[in-house]
């Protein structure tokens, strides 16, 4: 069968996702003469997943009925076959029709009695199938071509057939508007985006307008509060294209999208759940810098006071994670730390005196909000890291050499605090030179660890002059690029 939509054919263990059901049931008579004595699977998508719902055994005759006493979600369903073969049936209101079909061509010889939607289904995926096998004759006939009149004709021949098409559509749609078939179908078809506007000179007045076109009337035929929808293979990917291609990259702007989807499926309560699932797990993994405030609202406006199918204790440990996020956001005024820095005469003096070198009580003590500086890089490690120690050095000769010009200073906080932590910090610096920078430690205090989110090495923040967080968890080659952005944004040189 030539598939109308590609779908994955194993089934996940079903986690829960009820949906209020009325007491009418479903009854699928289907016949498949050449399966006799063979038992079939009904299944349901839901997302970007399958899950089963029912099984048959076809008596000798191949034939057999999925009955249930509670009718099933609208949606796309598929028939899986023991051949290994499968099809995709439409449910929608009607949940009391005949199937029947030959194994040899399912998308020709399948037909369906009591199923208007099914019928719609297969005449247009025939339609499709012929007129695709028509324009792929047409395409290869004009590659062959060497004529220009012989090209222009058969690229009209071609135009015309996706013009065919799209009547058929569109036709369709607007005469079976209360069928599921319809509904789905017109939520695989892309807005139309006019022209835009220009002036009397015939000059493009907004050079934005139809990409804001695009994205405020991006759902006008996808309902994202249909449960049906949900239940088909096209869902998860439409709320992902908006949310990752169509919008733009900024938190603030992410966040006013987060809350209109939210807001458009507030009201049905499983897709609720699934959106807000979605992306909440979409940026709680995202490792995109900035996307943790994206997060943190989700997380604090819905998750936490609306998720009432997670346990208590995720909902605490989530409490105190977004408690340890929220204060080094960007945009937020980095948290103050108090630091012994150590001289650059102590380093040289200490790299041959193991008393010195030893000695953790050494250093004067300072504060990131007094260091004086336009940008303050501030970057937390440790000598026993891999990365580490191939990231300082650069960091060191190139990155900071590169950046001291814009009036930009390192505070390179080193974490390991034991005495033998000291020792090997002593080595790594006077073994690199890496004198000119601010080298400080905590030795009796690990708080940084929890107001600057740091759990693994080496972790970069970049401050501006008055502290506020301009960029974090970046390379050691996206500094110099932070800083100059930041300047340009500000006008400066």
């Amino acid at each position: 069968m030539t598939k109308f939509l590609k779908v994955a054919v194993c089934f996940a263990i079903i986690v829960a996702f009820s949906t209020r059901l009325n007491a009418q049931g479903y009854e699928i008579k289907i016949k498949i003469p050449l399966l006799k004595d063979s038992t079939l699977l009904l299944g349901h998508h839901f997302a970007t997943s399958l899950y089963p719902d029912d099984t048959v055994k076809l008596d000798k005759k191949g034939m057999g009925v999925f009955k249930g006493s509670k009718p099933l979600t609208g949606g796309m369903y598929i028939i899986f076959l023991p051949t290994k073969k499968y099809f995709d049936i439409i449910i929608g209101d009607n949940q009391k029709f005949s199937i029947t079909a030959d194994t040899t061509n399912f998308l020709k010889t399948t037909t369906f009695t009591g199923s208007p939607d099914n019928q719609l289904f297969y005449q247009y995926q025939n339609l499709l199938a012929d007129k695709r096998e028509i324009a792929n004759k047409l395409v290869e006939r004009k590659k062959k071509a060497t004529a220009d009149q012989q090209k222009d004709s058969l690229t009209k021949a071609i135009d015309n057939i996706n013009q065919e098409v799209a009547a058929y559509t569109k036709k369709t749609i607007k005469d079976n508007q209360k069928l599921f078939f319809a509904t789905f179908l017109k939520s695989l078809q892309e807005v139309e985006v006019p022209a835009p506007p220009r002036n009397a000179q015939g000059k493009i007045i907004d050079s934005t307008f139809q990409y804001h076109y695009y994205r405020n009337h991006y759902f006008d035929n996808f309902d994202v509060s249909n449960t049906r929808l949900l239940h088909t293979p096209i869902y998860e990917d439409k709320i992902k294209t908006y949310i990752n291609k169509v919008v733009l990259q900024i938190p603030d702007t992410l966040i006013k999208e987060v809350d209109m989807l939210l807001e458009k499926v507030k009201n049905n309560e499983d897709v609720f759940r699934y959106m807000l699932v979605t992306l909440f797990n979409q940026y709680a993994t995202s490792q995109i810098m900035g996307m943790d405030a994206v997060f943190v609202h989700i997380a604090e406006k819905y998750y936490i006071p609306k998720a009432t199918w997670s346990s208590k204790d995720y909902i605490d440990k989530l409490k105190k994670e977004i408690d340890k996020k929220k204060p080094n956001l960007i945009g937020k005024i980095a948290p103050d730390l108090q630091l012994l820095e150590l001289p650059s005469s102590h380093f040289k003096a200490a790299y041959s005196d193991t008393a010195l070198k030893s000695n953790p009580h050494i250093g004067a003590p300072i504060t990131i909000h007094n260091i004086k500086a336009k940008f303050l890089v501030v970057i937390f490690w440790e000598t026993d890291c891999g990365h580490c120690k191939k990231a300082m050095p650069i960091l060191y000769d190139s990155v900071y050499t590169n950046i001291k010009k814009y009036d930009a200073k390192i505070l390179a906080i080193h974490m390991i605090s034991s005495v033998e932590g000291k020792r090997k910090w002593i080595d790594f610096v006077n073994d690199h030179h890496m004198y000119d920078w601010i080298n400080a430690w905590s030795p009796y205090s690990y708080e940084y660890k929890n107001l600057y989110d740091v759990y693994t090495t080496p972790v970069i923040y970049v401050l501006d002059e008055n502290k506020k967080i301009i960029a974090k968890r970046i390379g050691y080659e996206q500094v110099e690029e932070v800083i100059k952005f930041e300047l340009n944004k500000t006008g400066n040189k």
